[in-house]
C-alpha cells in the first residue's frame, strides 16, 4: 500500500463542529458547485463519483465522534483507504488541526503517476477547508449549505 498524508493545517472550528459537517457523506454533495453536483450520488454512509469516466466510490468504515472519519473504497477501480482527522488544535482549542492521510494500493507506474497527484489534491482539500473557516470562499460557494444548522 502506498501511503500519502496531507498537510496539517488549522481550521478555525472546533473539532466537533468540523466533524458534524463531514459525518454525512451527503454534505460533501451540497459543496459543491452546481455544474459538479450531477457527478456525484450519495447517502448518509457511501459517495460515488464520476471523474474522468471511472467510478470511484467510498463509504464510512469507521467514525470516532469528534476526532476521525475512516472511509475505505466502494467499487472503485483499485483498493483504497481514508482517514479524515480532527484533532483539537494545539494552539488554540476552539480551532482544529485537520489532516487527511491515504493509504492506496497501487502498482510501480500508477504510484508514480499519482502519488505526488493525489498529495497535492489533499493539500488542496486542507487548504480549501482552512480559507473557508476564515471566510475565504471560491465564485459559487453557497455557505448557508456548508455547516450543519444544528451544531
Amino acid at each position: 500500500m502506498t501511503e500519502i498524508t496531507s498537510k496539517h493545517g488549522t481550521v478555525s472550528r472546533q473539532p466537533h463542529e468540523l466533524y458534524m459537517s463531514m459525518v454525512d457523506l451527503r454534505n460533501f454533495q451540497t459543496m459543491l458547485p452546481e455544474d459538479k453536483k450531477s457527478m456525484i450520488t450519495a447517502d448518509y454512509d457511501t459517495l460515488t463519483a464520476t471523474v474522468q469516466g471511472f467510478n470511484i466510490g467510498v463509504k464510512v468504515h469507521n467514525r470516532v465522534p469528534y476526532s476521525m472519519i475512516e472511509l475505505v473504497d466502494f467499487g472503485a477501480p483499485f483498493a483504497f483507504h481514508i482517514e479524515i482527522h480532527f484533532d483539537p488544535a494545539v494552539i488554540d482549542p476552539y480551532k482544529t488541526d485537520f489532516w487527511i492521510k491515504a493509504e492506496a494500493d497501487l502498482n510501480l507506474m500508477m504510484k508514480m503517476m499519482l502519488s505526488g497527484k493525489i498529495k497535492e489534491a489533499l493539500d488542496k482539500i486542507v487548504d480549501g477547508l482552512v480559507d473557508a473557516s476564515e471566510g475565504k470562499f471560491p465564485p459559487g460557494f453557497d455557505i448557508n449549505s456548508a455547516w450543519p444548522k444544528d451544531v
